[in-house]
């Protein structure tokens, strides 16, 4: 069998990792006069790093981020000095995670709040986590449109086991009636089995007028800062900044 012939059967048994490289190993074994099995390590290690990336390929598109490209590199932490540096990028390990711990990010419109919730989505899903992203009115929608039809179990059931949960941009827009309660079941199904990050442009004494129930938003906020990391990501807006700049620019 030629290397030609190799690279088609490995495509066949689904090893695209390894017949990706295989001129190339080939090569690198003739030139360093690899034995056998080290030459076969070297094709496996290919396999499982293409396989390893295609499955966190699969994982930040199925997290559905908003802005998937949003990463801990690309943001300007020197804008907002005072905001705990450190804190974020501990959670950005993940270990909170394993002890299904919860964050609430606050500030201002444009502070970065959704950038950070999102980095923090794409660090963890690289360290073998699975995440699902929602701007908090999609997925109050959702699960509406779950209750609709009948399959509201079935959603909830799913969002609950997510080992990260995004809920992003409350108190951006008007909720509904039932956002309270929509909110305190999910939250009280993932309370101490699974870790919620929060964005929101409201302090947290602002929730239940804002959502409309203070019972239901008292035991939600009970439950979400029992466990909670809370990071202010105000006072200033890099987004107003930026667009002073261009005016001036302009």
């Amino acid at each position: 069998m030629n290397p030609i012939e190799a690279g088609r059967a490995m495509r066949k048994l689904g090893l695209s990792g390894m017949a990706e490289h295989l001129e190339i190993r080939l090569l690198e074994a003739q030139t360093s006069r690899l034995a056998p099995l080290d030459f076969l390590s070297t094709l496996l290690a290919d396999e499982m790093q293409r396989r390893a990336d295609r499955l966190i390929q699969r994982r930040i598109k199925q997290a559905h981020f908003r802005d998937p490209d949003k990463s801990l590199d690309n943001f300007d932490f020197d804008f907002n000095k005072k905001m705990d540096r450190a804190l974020i990028f501990e959670l950005a390990t993940g270990r909170f995670l394993s002890k299904a711990e919860d964050a609430l990010f606050l500030g201002p419109p444009g502070a970065g709040k959704s950038h950070l919730g999102q980095a923090i989505g794409r660090a963890v899903i690289l360290s073998g986590w699975e995440v699902a992203y929602r701007e908090v009115h999609v997925l109050l929608e959702e699960l509406a449109d779950a209750t609709l039809d009948g399959t509201r179990k079935d959603y909830l059931k799913r969002m609950q086991k997510v080992p990260l949960l995004i809920i992003d941009d409350l108190g951006l827009r008007q909720l509904p009636k039932t956002a309270a309660e929509d909110l305190l079941e999910l939250v009280m199904r993932r309370y101490e089995r699974a870790s919620t990050l929060f964005t929101s442009n409201r302090a947290v004494d602002e929730w239940a007028k804002l959502l409309g129930d203070t019972t239901a938003t008292s035991a939600l906020l009970d439950r979400l800062l029992h466990h909670a990391h809370v990071v202010q990501c105000g006072p200033k807006s890099y987004r107003m900044l930026r667009k002073g700049r261009e005016a001036v620019s302009a």
